[in-house]
């Protein structure tokens, strides 16, 4: 097991505090899980026999938030910043599932119960952190160790509970490199139709999950393998590159970012230059992505072809790119898509040109303009374009030259 955190001996106090009032109290789901492996969980979750009123009741009021407690859950705030928070579910048996997201009633139930109307084998076992006994109802463990993704019970009667799990079955299998047991596999090509009846904000929220992974490639394979591609809102497999160029690109993806993932998977094959704002923006707002989200993948699509110039992009668009907060996920795409040598050279060229040559104040404004007697239009802004290029170029490099230069400028166009 994992060794203690703050997070982790909260997580232990908060069992040991429910048993000392007389309820039993285990770690549950995905906690137990990331023990099991050896990982790290992000977070911890309790199961008990105390109702959400008797939980509030024993950790008092200022320590407790009632996030769900029609379903049974509170989340019980740690003493301190760094030992976070514990989401505490009552053991719950659902009810019928009328929406294809959550039961129409819950009834509190014994532990096995609850273990078994979870989704996967491997999410229902339970763990005592007082005698480190795994409690295991399902055969999550056998599971684990033979590395199966397997629904608890009938597959079709858990998707048919909450339609998004076949997304998360198809997430446990690419982020664990396990396989998708024969019939949960089966039962997710089946219902993969069923997906639209999921929210896009759901669905969306699991497509980060997926994509921000380092095993992304993995998840795309397996969404192609089960015909959930087609399902996912703003996505159209039918343009996306073969799977020889697509999954490796995907592959050498190295920061944990959606963004480029999307970038890849919104561009038809790879081709950077065809790709239109317009294309891009109906696909972000069909899949209801956030505004800086959707921004973030028309730059990086639009700043491909440019990037991918390498030592030959003028400096006046090369400065612009680097300078951005973004231009790690620009170089880290430029890699993955088959331009390492301009990826390299431009990675070089920001690390050794500081923030104020990357960005220099302008050396003119459009109050100077006005003060000249120009009138703001589009020959008054192509003009401060033009000025603010040959800055960046650095064939203009002091004030007075950039004043004459914009007297050569207005003359030449007629003004």
């Amino acid at each position: 097991m994992p060794t203690d955190s703050p997070e982790r001996q909260f997580a232990c106090d908060t069992v040991d505090r429910l048993r000392d009032a007389g309820y039993d109290a285990l770690w549950a789901g995905g906690c137990v899980r990331d023990e099991l492996l050896g990982r790290t969980p992000k977070d911890y979750d309790v199961a008990t026999s105390a109702t959400p009123e008797e939980v509030i009741a024993l950790f008092g009021k200022r320590r407790t938030v009632a996030v769900g407690a029609s379903f049974g859950v509170v989340m019980v705030l740690g003493p301190r910043r760094e030992c976070g928070q514990i989401e505490v579910a009552t053991f719950r048996a659902d009810g019928d599932y009328l929406d294809g997201r959550r039961p129409e009633s819950v009834s509190f139930c014994s532990a096995e119960e609850d273990a078994r109307r979870r989704d996967f084998t491997i999410n229902g076992i339970f763990f005592d952190p007082r005698t480190n006994q795994v409690i295991d109802y399902v055969n999550g463990q056998t599971d684990l160790n033979a590395g199966l993704i397997r629904a608890i019970g009938d597959p079709r009667a858990r998707f048919q509970e909450d339609k998004l799990r076949v997304l998360r079955a198809v997430r446990f299998a690419a982020t664990f490199a396990f396989e998708l047991e024969a019939e949960t596999a089966t039962a997710v090509k089946e219902l993969a139709s069923q997906l639209t009846v999921v929210s896009v904000e759901r669905i969306a929220q699991e497509l980060r999950r997926m994509l921000a992974h380092p095993t992304r490639s993995s998840s795309v394979q397996w969404l192609l393998k089960l015909n959930l591609a087609v399902q996912i809102p703003g996505l159209d497999p039918a343009d996306w590159p073969d799977a020889d160029r697509l999954l490796p690109c995907l592959n050498q993806l190295q920061l944990p970012r959606f963004e480029t993932s999307m970038a890849c998977l919104m561009t038809p094959q790879l081709d950077w230059a065809s790709t239109t704002r317009k294309t891009i923006t109906a696909q972000c707002r069909q899949l209801k992505l956030s505004n800086e989200e959707a921004d973030c993948i028309q730059w990086l699509i639009a700043g491909c072809p440019d990037a991918a110039l390498g030592d030959a992009l003028a400096l006046s668009r090369r400065k612009p790119l680097l300078h951005d907060e973004r231009a790690p996920l620009l170089l880290d795409l430029l890699r993955a898509t088959g331009h390492p040598q301009a990826a390299e050279f431009l990675q070089q060229y920001r690390t050794r040109t500081n923030a104020a040559e990357l960005n220099p104040p302008p050396l003119i404004t459009g109050q100077d303009l006005m003060q000249l007697g120009h009138q703001p239009g589009p020959q008054f802004k192509q003009i401060l374009a033009m000025i603010r290029d040959e800055q960046l170029d650095e064939r203009l490099t002091d004030r007075d030259a950039a004043l004459r230069r914009v007297a050569e400028l207005w003359e030449e166009d007629g003004g």
